[in-house]
């Protein structure tokens, strides 16, 4: 399957909030179930200084996203994190590390970040394996950092930074 990396447009905004709104998804993000298009729509609407957002898609259709927030801080202006989703059907198949190159791209070329930060839970293996394949190297771990379906689940902290 071949898969193109674009910035995000408003017309995109509800296949987003559609790919947010899998059960798998809400699982592996700190994401709500059942999010409303205006909460998308506020998001993805306008976006505010130093966030970025990527689409991938599989021909015309949107199957995945990253987001992509540099600190503004002047002491962490080097600095971002990332949080993305891939539509259920296309997993395993490359978009999501498409979605991870870009954004990394993005990051360390052209907005002069070194260093990318991001969480994920402990518990999903396929999102650190694909973070490990791409250079993140997991940093810590937090105890009950997220309430999910009923408990408390761990994170793992992970970072790239660029030149190490």
């Amino acid at each position: 399957m071949s898969f193109t990396v674009r910035h995000s447009e408003p017309a995109d905004i509800e296949a987003i909030r559609a790919i947010y709104s899998q059960p798998s998804n809400v699982a592996a993000t700190l994401q709500l179930p059942f999010p409303s298009s205006e909460l998308w729509q506020s998001r993805l609407g306008k976006l505010h200084e130093g966030f970025y957002s990527l689409v991938v898609c599989a021909g015309p259709e949107v199957v995945g996203q990253v987001g992509v927030e540099v600190f503004q801080s002047p002491r962490r202006k080097h600095v971002a994190n990332i949080g993305l989703a891939v539509h259920d059907g296309c997993r395993r198949k490359g978009a999501a590390s498409s979605l991870v190159v870009a954004a990394l791209d993005l990051c360390h070329n052209w907005l002069n970040v070194r260093r990318v930060e991001l969480e994920t839970y402990t518990d999903n293996l396929s999102a650190n394996a694909l973070f490990k394949k791409h250079g993140f190297v997991t940093e810590g771990t937090c105890s009950a950092y997220a309430f999910r379906a009923g408990r408390y689940v761990d994170v793992h902290l992970m970072a790239h930074v660029a030149g190490v």
